[in-house]
């Protein structure tokens, strides 16, 4: 009988055994939110040394994960890291290297101009203007492993059937293709059939959305994007939230814009609302949080009609400070951004991590976060960075942006950065007098603003890094400038 007895105990156990190995295999795979901003700026929340902006939200998620102090858009404008993300290819691959993707215009090969205005020293690239069906995007990766796949919030990488419905997502809101909230952040808006109440907040809207979709799929896993529209131009917001900043303005802080105070506030509240539906539907230790900008803060002064209250105009939306630039320019500020990560389990919480990462580093990592693997033929130029989430080292020291384009708002020329270590070296085209690239190197470890050209000083260091590019653009075939035929000198 004791040894039935024993038997049948083991039997048990080892059924127990096998039950449990089983639920640990059928475990549920986690969520991805990939939280995207739009324009906000490296210094524009509160846990990266906002002293006007308020973001208890994103600090929030700051102390459940990881923050990265060297994060980088793949580019100075939207389109270009929008589809890096979702490709992890480099833009200059892509061939997509400015927002022109709400025009009515298909193009699908970069090219470079024939023609360039008689002041322009070189002939900037006409980029595409949109990302072509044809890529093996992360979210048709996901839905392939069987996520449910939401995207919310603003595009701008082609119209139907470029749109998120023939990418990968199964819902999309709301459906425009937009480079931004066009008419206003407050209702009613004109780009969604729902046209949304008087004065309700987009942002408001868009988290309520994406709230009810996480609490509809919490009993399977969902890969999210919820790209805001904030804090893209016009600048509008609540007027509470306005007058709630005004008192707080400190003339000697060059943030100090109560307009786009209030804007970082609204988007911040959007997150909260995220947070909590996670929080709420039991899915906090399965989901994973990322929380990104597409590329620098608006630096310069506002004086377009329309875009600004009058009462606010000539007064820079924010601060990049102390980086140089901001958006649409090949500056620190125009594509370091504010990065935090948060993988329940994996990442230590309110750890920091200084490692070189990049938005072409997301498609690679996301999956393998997720156990899986991204397909065998896929050109990726982004790596799998989860040895920093847990606290290693990378063993990529060297990243790449590649902008061939004027921008007349910031004064930037065509150009292409390679970042190695602590050094960047910037190659604008054709800048010098005899049309000549002009080249300008920085050891950011020092001079984390960008004021001390040292090419002179290190012309090694230069040849090398110089050389780092032109590899770069040859592997990427990339569109470069070259000069103007055409160019006239001022007089």
């Amino acid at each position: 009988m004791h040894s039935q007895s024993l038997n049948r105990r083991r039997f048990v156990s080892t059924l127990l055994a096998a039950a449990t190995a089983t639920a640990a295999q059928q475990k549920r795979k986690p969520n991805v939110i990939f939280i995207l901003a739009d324009d906000l700026g490296w210094h524009d929340t509160t846990v990266t040394g906002s002293k006007f902006y308020r973001t208890p939200n994103i600090d929030k998620l700051a102390s459940r994960g990881m923050r990265f102090t060297n994060a980088y858009a793949a580019c100075p404008l939207c389109s270009p890291t929008r589809a890096s993300i979702l490709t992890g290819q480099w833009p200059a691959r892509l061939g997509i290297t400015s927002p022109a993707a709400h025009l009515p215009e298909v193009v699908l090969e970069q090219t470079i101009g024939e023609k360039a205005q008689p002041h322009h020293k070189a002939l900037q690239a006409n980029t595409k203007t949109r990302l072509r069906t044809e890529y093996f995007t992360l979210a048709e990766a996901f839905k392939e492993a069987g996520y449910a796949t939401a995207h919310f919030g603003k595009w701008h990488l082609g119209r139907e059937p470029y749109d998120p419905l023939h990418q990968g997502f199964d819902v999309d809101m709301p459906h425009a293709p937009v480079p931004g909230p066009a008419g206003g952040y407050l209702g009613p808006w004109s780009f969604w059939p729902n046209k949304g109440a008087a004065g309700e907040h987009i942002e408001d809207r868009m988290s309520t959305e994406a709230s009810r979709f996480i609490n509809d799929h919490k009993d399977k896993p969902f890969y999210m994007s919820y790209w805001a529209f904030s804090v893209h131009s016009p600048w509008q917001a609540k007027q509470a939230l306005i007058d709630k900043y005004k008192p707080l303005v400190d003339p000697n802080n060059p943030q100090r814009n109560p307009m786009y105070a209030a804007m970082v506030e609204s988007l911040d509240d959007g997150v909260g609302k995220l947070i909590d539906a996670i929080d709420q539907a039991g899915l906090r230790n399965d989901t994973i949080f990322v929380f990104f900008s597409d590329n620098g803060g608006v630096h310069w002064p506002l004086t377009k009609p329309g875009l600004m209250h009058p009462e606010f105009e000539n007064i820079p939306a924010t601060s990049n400070a102390p980086l140089k630039g901001g958006k649409a320019t090949l500056y620190e500020g125009g594509t370091r951004e504010p990065c935090i990560v948060v993988w329940p389990g994996q990442t230590r919480p309110g750890a920091v991590s200084h490692e070189l990462v990049q938005s072409i580093d997301f498609y690679p990592t996301l999956l393998q976060m997720a156990g899986l693997k991204p397909h065998s033929d896929l050109t990726l130029d982004g790596i799998d960075i989860r040895p920093a989430l847990k606290g290693g080292k990378l063993t990529r020291d060297t990243l790449y942006c590649h902008f061939p384009h004027y921008t007349p708002l910031t004064g930037n020329t065509p150009g292409t950065w390679v970042r190695k270590g602590d050094w960047k070296l910037i190659r604008f085209y054709c800048e010098n007098d005899d049309q000549s690239d002009k080249l300008e190197l920085y050891n950011l470890k020092n001079d984390l603003s960008e004021t001390t050209n040292l090419a002179a000083r290190e012309p090694a260091r230069v040849k090398e890094m110089n050389a780092l590019i032109t590899a770069f653009l040859e592997r990427t075939k990339a569109a470069v400038p070259r000069p103007n035929p055409n160019y006239r000198r001022p007089a």
